[in-house]
């Protein structure tokens, strides 16, 4: 596949790519330069509906199969997505637009997951007990709960599409994933390795479509026993909502605005090289991107100073473009949404130190941007700027910068950066998030639990509490006769 090749993308439903039934599609734009690359096909209820019996086919035919044969079918698949990495991250980077390097390691990484996922499911275990009557025998059973449907983002097209196919596939579920549209391509092309590794049909599917009516046609229907959500709090309130009324389980991996707390005995030098990358991976569009930065009044101007000159070393450009190192946002909402970010910052009598403006007309450009002089009352203290955006407030004692961290309602993740072991397990225990990193970027493995807390959702993608939700509990006692 070349750099100019660009697939039309399909439906997926019971192993076969189709159009929608209407023929309808959508334009996929290239994030770097605004231009149409492809279409996409846009469901309509004719082809849910195809969609979902397919679902509950595969369901059937997944949950009789061994533990041991789907994992063999999903490692088989990894190994198709390993092979394929090199393409399927260049479909990404172009409807996606982060740099090709980052598109790589997402795709790699998705098959680590697939692989531990896979070896997961070997130990879903149930257990025997004791009975207070001898003559019976008491078992608790793990059953799979039935088909899934699954509503991932466009920020990671293949790491959230795998972060809910591993367990519900590991456990034994079929799962019906609604992609986004505008990063059609990667996804279908993951699909397809667990096609070709030879998953039988219905027991994976994929749609695109109007999101606001595929997701309360698919939550509503009785064939969907689990509704799995990555994206923001307002629409996971609203898609769990929907869910409850159903009766139907949920998993909600939602918005977060990190704090980083830089105390007055970090290592500085870490400190930056650490957040700064971690600020700027995939422009900012990261539900764990650090956001609020809380740095000690003796630190404050050595890392200012550091941070400023990471943000303005980085290469500006099309993510396929050799030496880029900071890829366009993915959409025109983000160009708004950062203006609007930095406009009232402005306004509340912030400094924007470096970047604050959109780069160019072609494409969605944004510069690297570091706010200091912040407000509490400004917008990137309270809303979550999903941007190359960085806010820097200071503090004079650890519990200040504690007491910040815990202000709001996200509750996702959390950095900070000391050297002193005593502050390690104060952070550890005083700070309100799903997943805290000390002294290190985010490194959410596949067997760490990933979820967050208050209104950043709730349920884990990651390590064996991810399949929990995937799996009923029965209890079975029988008496011989």
């Amino acid at each position: 596949m070349t750099a100019t090749q660009y697939p039309n993308t399909k439906l997926l439903i019971a192993n076969q790519w189709v159009d929608a039934a209407d023929g309808k599609t959508l334009d996929v734009l290239n994030p770097a330069t605004g231009e149409v690359i492809g279409k996409v096909a846009h469901a309509s209820k004719v082809d849910l509906d195809r969609a979902l019996k397919a679902a509950q086919d595969g369901f059937t035919v997944w949950r009789n199969t061994s533990a041991h044969e789907r994992a063999a079918t999903m490692r088989r698949a990894a190994a198709l997505l390993r092979e394929r990495a090199g393409d399927i991250a260049r479909l990404l980077t172009r409807e996606q637009g982060k740099p090709l390097a980052e598109a790589t390691a997402e795709t790699l990484a998705g098959a680590g997951l697939i692989e531990w996922f896979a070896d997961e499911g070997l130990r879903v275990y149930g257990r025997i007990v004791p009975s207070r009557n001898v003559s019976a025998l008491q078992l608790v059973i793990k059953e799979p709960v039935g088909p899934v449907a699954a509503f991932t983002p466009w920020n990671f097209p293949i790491n959230q599409v795998v972060r809910k196919l591993g367990p519900a596939l590991a456990a034994g579920c079929s799962i019906l994933c609604k992609a986004p549209e505008e990063t059609p391509a990667s996804p279908a092309a993951l699909l397809q390795t667990f096609v070709d590794a030879g998953v039988p049909a219905g027991v994976v599917g994929l749609v695109y479509g109007n999101p606001a009516e595929i997701s309360s046609y698919l939550i509503a229907h009785p064939t969907i026993q689990m509704v799995t959500f990555t994206g923001s709090i307002p629409v996971g309130k609203q898609l769990a909502s929907l869910a409850g009324a159903h009766m139907k389980r949920v998993t909600m991996e939602l918005g977060g605005h990190a704090p980083v707390i830089i105390a007055d005995d970090a290592d500085l030098d870490v400190a930056v090289k650490v957040s700064a990358m971690s600020k700027f991976r995939n422009a900012g569009q990261v539900c764990i991107s650090p956001t609020r930065f809380l740095v000690h009044k003796s630190l404050e101007k050595p890392f200012t100073q550091a941070f400023v000159k990471y943000a303005e070393s980085l290469n500006l450009g099309d993510g396929l473009s050799e030496g880029t190192t900071l890829g366009p946002l993915a959409n025109p909402r983000r160009i708004t949404a950062m203006e609007e970010v930095v406009a009232d910052a402005r306004k509340r009598g912030a400094e924007i130190v470096t970047g604050g403006a959109r780069v160019g007309q072609a494409g969605n450009f944004f510069a690297p941007t570091v706010v200091t002089n912040l407000s509490l009352e400004a917008d990137l203290f309270n809303k979550e700027p999903f941007g190359p955006i960085a806010g820097i407030r200071t503090f004079d004692h650890l519990d200040e910068a504690i007491t910040e961290a815990n202000r709001l309602s996200f509750g996702l993740s959390a950095y900070a950066f000391t050297r002193s072991f005593k502050n390690v397990r104060l952070l550890a225990d005083q700070i309100q998030a799903g997943m805290l990193w000390i002294n290190q970027p985010a490194t959410p493995s596949a067997e760490l639990p990933f979820g967050g807390i208050k209104d950043s959702g709730y349920g884990s993608e990651g390590g064996p509490e991810a399949l929990e939700t995937y799996l009923n509990t029965k209890a079975v006692s029988a008496v011989g006769v």
